[in-house]
């Protein structure tokens, strides 16, 4: 029996379906980061809120004990301003090592060809 032969087409079709499964498998699918960057966010926003609201509050007690009214409340403003901004940036390095250590570095997203083809 002699082999068959195929036609360039197939030969060509066969040959890139084993470049599209090595493709597959050299390219790893990036992690879904979405639910960690979702909770990560309501978390630094509860760190940047809280300092407001502590150093609004600090501020207004400060006022009632001495009786400067508005003066304060504004250096509390101010104050818990600055704490939830250093509150924040240190959380985020935290949040930041910890994505690092689990994940990895980061990685390119594959380029998405039938973007691409659309576009043009």
């Amino acid at each position: 029996m002699s082999p068959t032969m195929e036609s360039r087409e197939e030969a060509i079709k066969r040959l890139n379906e084993q470049a599209d499964a090595l493709k597959a498998r050299a390219v790893p699918t990036p992690p879904d980061y979405g639910a960690n960057a979702a909770g990560y966010g309501y978390r630094l926003m509860g760190e940047m809120i809280a300092g407001l609201a502590v150093g609004l509050g600090l501020g207004w007690g400060f006022d009632l004990l001495v009786g400067t009214m508005p003066w304060g409340i504004i250096a509390g403003t101010l104050i818990g301003f600055g704490m939830s901004i250093w509150l924040a940036l240190r959380s985020a390095r935290k949040m930041s090592a910890a994505a690092l250590k689990e994940m990895g570095p980061p990685q390119d997203l594959p380029d998405d060809e039938a973007d691409d083809e659309r576009n043009f």
